[in-house]
């Protein structure tokens, strides 16, 4: 990763062990993330897990408004609309669901 970074000309800046304040925004989006998706939910398969998740983060980012956005939706914040591909239908995501487990 550093090197990555360093070639990108990105500087990296850790959170010190024991100050998640130092990062409060992605605290508590992992924890929402934990509580309304990861700990209601048992995953038989890599291939059901990322599903689900998918369908959680399309909710959080779509549909869900967020007080701190002025009760708009992370989308609507961002003007970001147009630039999401589209959901697939159900029966593609089953056959790219196949071939990514086979990659896998």
């Amino acid at each position: 990763m550093d090197v990555w970074a360093y070639e990108q000309g990105v500087k990296l800046h850790f959170i010190e062990p024991g100050k998640p304040v130092q990062n409060a925004f992605i605290e508590s989006f992992n924890g929402k993330m934990r509580d309304e998706c990861l700990n209601e939910h048992w995953f038989m398969s890599l291939g059901e897990a990322r599903e689900t998740i998918e369908a959680w983060r399309r909710d959080y980012n779509e549909v869900r408004p967020h007080t701190s956005l002025g009760n708009r939706t992370p989308q609507e914040s961002t003007g970001a609309g147009a630039a999401l591909p589209p959901e697939p239908p159900r029966r593609e995501v089953q056959k790219q669901k196949t071939t990514q487990e086979l990659a896998l």
